[in-house]
């Protein structure tokens, strides 16, 4: 599934729901430009998903179609079938990862990130004798993820672990330089492969 067909299934998600979003509401909630929310939603008026209507105050309000409820209820199905993929193909992955680590004697985990895949990977680690003993991100610093309140970065110095797990899906790049500026050697990080 792309990102096409996600951003495509959050707008006809959204113009089904009873508060009848603006473009600029739906450009903040799909992170992208107004100018691109403007693109898909003439595109699925084009291909009858959606129809538009003239509310007071010179508003716009979009209903969806008959056919635009089957592409919705497609487009669910295919995610649910590529999340389901995506959370297996990680499970196994994590698995085989965290078998050679404890091959080779590690006992610390450090997750680097907060989101869907490091949940993933605090699951497969419960199968394991590793301990994870801190998730790091320095965008949700400070929030609660799992057990754990969600450290800065900056702080990893300050932290006892024998390895870094990128567990970011995006930012790859961006964190190994972080990770780099603070001294931490770069043999000490693993990624999911």
């Amino acid at each position: 599934m792309d990102s096409k067909d996600i951003r495509t299934l959050k707008i006809l998600e959204k113009v089904s729901s009873e508060k009848t979003p603006s473009q600029r509401d739906l450009a903040g909630e799909l992170n992208i430009s107004l100018g691109l929310v403007n693109s898909f939603i003439k595109r699925l008026v084009r291909t009858g998903y959606l129809k538009v209507t003239t509310i007071p105050k010179n508003r716009i309000k979009y209903i969806l179609t008959p056919r635009g409820a089957a592409e919705k209820t497609r487009l669910t199905y295919e995610y649910i079938q590529h999340s389901y993929s995506f959370y297996k193909e990680a499970r196994q992955k994590l698995r085989n990862l965290y078998s050679d680590l404890a091959r080779q004697g590690i006992q610390c985990l450090v997750f680097y990130g907060a989101g869907d895949l490091t949940e993933i990977a605090y699951i497969s680690l419960q199968e394991t004798t590793i301990k994870l003993v801190a998730i790091v991100d320095d965008v949700k610093r400070g929030t609660q993820f799992m057990e754990f309140v969600v450290a800065d970065p900056a702080l990893l110095n300050s932290i006892s672990f024998d390895r870094i797990l990128l567990t970011s899906i995006n930012y790859r790049r961006e964190n190994l330089r972080k990770i780099a500026q603070t001294g931490i050697s770069s043999e000490l990080v693993i990624e999911i492969n």
